[in-house]
């Protein structure tokens, strides 16, 4: 892939869980070429509900200590959601009938300047917002 990609959540979880199977798979790899050709992005949303799914949610979660880790190594790719971000995404969701909270990465996603979101919550191939909508799950 060539051009910047936004990581949802669901990516960034499937490659921490030992129970996801190919999908744990197909997410270790999306991520490792995006740090191999450094045009991964995610933000602050997507940290934060890494940090709290993955040591909740997941069957055999992670330690509040490794999760905070995995988060602090994906910083040098977080946006940090603006006020911008949250009208934006207020539009989005509206024009767009998406929930606020995947309105909130659209939004986050376009102002990083990623030409694709990678995430298995919206429609493969629809395109939010000048973003591309990817599920790398597919086949």
């Amino acid at each position: 892939m060539s051009g910047k990609s936004f990581v949802d959540t669901n990516i960034l979880l499937y490659s921490y869980d030992a129970n996801a199977g190919s999908k744990r798979d197909i997410a270790t790899r999306v991520l490792r070429g995006l740090w191999e050709d450094r045009t991964g992005t995610l933000s602050a949303q997507v940290l934060q509900e890494f940090y709290v799914n993955s040591t909740r949610k997941m069957p055999k979660p992670l330690t509040p200590a490794q999760a905070q880790m995995v988060a602090e190594e994906y910083l040098p790719w977080c946006v940090s959601p603006s006020l911008l971000d949250v009208t934006a995404a207020m539009r989005i969701a509206q024009e767009n009938m998406l929930d606020y909270w995947d309105a909130l990465l659209v939004a986050a996603a376009a102002r990083s300047g990623a030409e694709r979101l990678l995430t298995e919550d919206l429609n493969h191939n629809q395109r939010v917002a000048g973003v591309l909508i990817v599920n790398p799950f597919l086949k």
